[in-house]
């Protein structure tokens, strides 16, 4: 900032009054694009118009009670200004910082919307804003494919401490599909070419590996088998999309590698591509009774000492998604009905007896378990009925 900045507000403040000099303060800082400052300045020129002391060094409650409403929207204008100033200069983080305190993330998020990074950019300050905090998740994670990897991705998207909506999630989990889908779809081709001499014809991966056991021979694989994994059972979160066939055909290649790679885990998942394989047909409307039966087989063979009721916890989440909800019912009786509600990953028999309407079934699971409270609202609920 020049220096004759001083002698000019001392002359305006002395000659023309302290709104003026803070006026020109404020156009001062913002021609010298000095943001930062300017915010604090359109406080003080509002203070100045207030009455009130022009020194912020305490909390706007401090002020007069007169002056908190009119003082609160001078802070909302001033911030909304300066961050729009920032966005103008492709500053998004600086603005960020403003309208992040507003609570105003749209103009953010649409800059963001709008950003075409360039190629050696260092976008994680983007990618934190965009992702983390969530003003454009859908963005910062296919800035996050794009520039740190699938690894990358794949761990971010593992954490259940994002401040995303269902919907988001849904938009990440299927791009991460698309992008592994795709890496071992060209890395197939590429293999094939080369030992065919010519690219597959096919497009689908389930076609390009039919009648080529020959790409499995020797334990070969193509693509990170952790990666494989991880993205397989994230896929049992989708909901009816075309990913969700895709994630299908994840699970196929999977099948067909060697044994040494397919580790075992926990039941039902032990035989994991396969039984995720099932699972996803389940959802996508194929083979429903012969994909419930292998899952209704595992909740009945699961030793409650060595696997527990995991088994059964995944056959009510099943049927409850397949909007078979009596059924889920029948299954939390027959193999939960001894479980600590609080340990379980479905709904438990309160809630689906609830859901379903049946407070009989209620009552007399309540009975068994020593809960006169559930039993007496199970009596009385069927007595409304």
């Amino acid at each position: 900032m020049d220096a004759t900045i001083f002698d000019e507000l001392a002359n305006a403040c002395a000659s023309e009054g302290a709104d003026v000099a803070a006026l020109r303060l404020c156009e001062r800082l913002e021609e010298n694009k000095d943001y930062s400052s300017l915010f604090y300045a359109l406080l003080l020129r509002e203070r100045v118009r207030l009455g009130v002391s022009p020194i912020p060094t305490g909390p706007a409650v401090e002020l007069p009670e007169h002056a908190h409403a009119e003082y609160e929207e001078a802070i909302r204008r001033a911030g909304r200004h300066v961050g729009e100033l920032f966005l103008r200069e492709g500053q998004l983080p600086q603005a960020w910082a403003y309208y992040r305190m507003l609570n105003e993330p749209r103009a953010v998020y649409q800059a963001l919307d709008e950003y075409r990074p360039a190629e050696d950019e260092d976008l994680q300050a983007l990618v934190q804003i965009a992702f983390y905090e969530g003003v454009h998740p859908r963005k910062g994670f296919t800035w996050i494919l794009q520039r740190f990897g699938l690894c990358n991705a794949i761990t971010t998207l593992s954490s259940q401490e994002l401040p995303h909506t269902p919907e988001d999630r849904q938009y990440c989990l299927q791009a991460l599909i698309r992008a592994l889908y795709d890496e071992l779809r060209e890395r197939l081709a590429a293999d094939i070419e080369r030992h065919e001499g010519q690219p597959p014809a096919q497009t689908t991966i389930r076609e390009t590996i039919a009648g080529r056991d020959w790409l499995f021979a020797e334990d070969a694989y193509h693509i990170d088998l952790s990666h494989l994994s991880s993205v397989a059972q994230m896929s049992m979160n989708l909901g009816p999309c075309p990913e969700l066939n895709l994630a299908r055909e994840l699970c196929a290649y999977g099948q067909r590698l060697s044994g040494r790679f397919l580790g075992s885990g926990d039941p039902p998942f032990e035989d994991q591509y396969r039984a995720i394989g099932i699972y996803l047909a389940l959802l996508a409307g194929d083979n429903i009774e012969e994909g419930l039966s292998y899952f209704r087989e595992q909740a009945e063979k699961a030793d409650p000492e060595t696997v527990g009721s995991y088994p059964a916890q995944v056959l009510v989440n099943l049927l409850l998604r397949l909007d078979r909800a009596k059924e889920a019912l029948a299954a939390a009786r027959k193999y939960l009905a001894s479980e600590d509600n609080r340990q379980l990953s479905c709904p438990s028999i309160v809630d689906l007896c609830r859901k379903v309407g049946d407070y009989r079934t209620l009552a007399e699971v309540a009975r068994e378990q020593g809960d006169p409270v559930h039993y007496l609202a199970g009596l009385i609920s069927e007595q409304q009925k």
